[in-house]
């Protein structure tokens, strides 16, 4: 097997001191390859970054429907949230709306993301719940899918679990693929994260984007599940976060979303076509590079899209002191 090329580089001094191979592919709903590079067929596991094809396992059990799920809701779904008081406050809703609370959830908790959320935390001498987990929107999106099918929430992050069982399912009618047991692993959260081809998971933001090739309620479901992501940026990501940052400044075009271990997918909506990439060691800032670089080049961005993609394009690196060190950068033309 042919190695991934080297596509982004970062610098310490004059000198390239790390270098990370990757792989990425923009394509249509079809199938058809927009651009690539790498081993775009090889299975990776995607992590966070399909939230929102998770998400549509809400609209097959019918919670959308039962619950009356906003739009809002339907954002923290796909988050991967920063602990902000916004999406603590936006969870907390979000269970009680379906009749459960926090100590359903199944993700378990950890400090949020956001440095000033940490901080308030450490002057109330409070620790962090599984509400400032940044899946806790996700589970509680999966928690509505167990209260809409009847089942017991008990268990629900179960690879066996109807609730999963239907997850899966939606993953695959939108990326086309099979799934395979053999090729399965458990998530940071707790829920299964299934691998597939990179290939597979852009057509499926393209099919998302576009509604070809998906069932006609699951079509229009991905297009109110991306309006809503896309409308309510600050709760899939946080302040400063490059997805809620590109999300807002593309007000609607691109979809973007981030998952742990290097990878990033997402859709530019006006021109049909989805994106996914990985970077092979796993290194999250080379990912961020990797993608900003690759919708300055395929979105057409404007000057004030194109602002606030190149804060990422080309990152500066600083020692603990302030002082700029390096940066990361493409190792070449894309």
């Amino acid at each position: 097997m042919d190695a991934n090329p080297i596509l982004i580089e970062q610098t310490r001094g004059n000198f390239v001191e790390n270098r990370h191979r990757a792989a990425f592919v923009i394509a249509d709903a079809n199938g058809t390859i927009i651009a690539s590079a790498g081993d775009i067929a090889r299975p990776v596991f995607p992590r966070s970054a399909i939230k929102s094809m998770q998400a549509l396992a809400m609209v097959s059990s019918g919670a959308i429907e039962r619950f009356a799920i906003s739009d809002e809701e339907l954002a923290l779904a796909c988050a991967s949230h920063h602990g902000e008081d916004v999406h603590v406050l936006g969870v907390t809703n979000f269970l009680a709306h379906v009749g459960l609370g926090p100590d359903d959830l199944e993700c378990g908790a950890h400090q949020p993301s956001n440095a000033r959320a940490r901080e308030a935390l450490r002057r109330e001498g409070r620790e962090p719940s599984q509400l400032h987990n940044n899946c806790s929107g996700k589970h509680s999106g999966m928690l509505s899918v167990a209260r809409a099918l009847g089942v017991d929430t008990h268990g629900y992050v179960g690879r066996e679990h109807p609730v999963q069982v239907a997850v899966r399912r939606a993953i695959e009618t939108v990326v086309g693929e099979t799934l395979s047991e053999d090729r399965c692993g458990t998530d940071g959260c707790s829920i299964p994260t299934w691998a597939a081809p990179l290939s597979a998971f852009a057509r499926g933001f393209a099919r998302m984007s576009t509604g070809d090739g998906l069932p006609e309620d699951m079509a229009a479901a991905a297009h109110r599940v991306f309006d809503a992501a896309t409308s309510h940026p600050l709760l899939v990501a946080g302040t400063g976060h490059l997805d809620t940052l590109v999300m807002e400044a593309f007000g609607g075009r691109v979809m973007q979303k981030g998952g742990a271990e290097g990878v990033q997918c997402g859709a530019i909506r006006d021109r049909g076509w989805g994106y996914a990439l990985k970077i092979d060691d796993g290194n999250m800032l080379a990912s961020q590079t990797l993608v900003a670089n690759l919708l300055l080049r395929y979105a057409e961005p404007d000057d004030a899209q194109r602002a606030v993609l190149d804060r990422f394009s080309r990152q500066i690196i600083k020692n603990v002191r302030g002082f700029e060190v390096g940066e990361m950068r493409l190792a070449g033309a894309l």
